[in-house]
């Protein structure tokens, strides 16, 4: 299993909405589905202040080549990251119109002696 870290912040005004559009049972079954289906064992986001945390946990048959292709043809995944972007306020050290930037792990206790 490998984990992911990403980073964006949100517009201040949109949190409440946010939240809710992620209470359990929001989220179009459609989207959840995709990305179970692309093997994603758990994904969690938090939030401190306008900056949102995601972590993501991958199986072995992760491939996000292949899950940006199936993305790309699914219009409800489509529809639903049209809507959080929104929401979302890039980064301002990331790319022109990026969003989650995946983070840099630099420690893990698993790894001291």
């Amino acid at each position: 299993m490998v984990r992911k870290v990403f980073a964006v912040d949100i517009h201040a005004e949109g949190i409440a909405r946010y939240r809710a559009w992620h209470a359990a049972g929001a989220p179009p079954p459609a989207v959840t589905a995709a990305i179970r289906a692309d093997d994603i064992r758990d994904l969690e986001i938090y939030l401190v202040g306008d900056r949102m945390v995601l972590i993501m946990d991958q199986g072995d048959r992760f491939d996000p080549v292949a899950k940006a292709a199936r993305d790309a043809d699914n219009p409800d995944v489509q529809a639903w990251d049209a809507l959080m972007r929104t929401f979302q306020k890039p980064l301002p050290f990331g790319p022109e119109g990026s969003t989650w930037l995946e983070m840099e792990r630099i420690y893990s206790l698993t790894e001291q002696p």
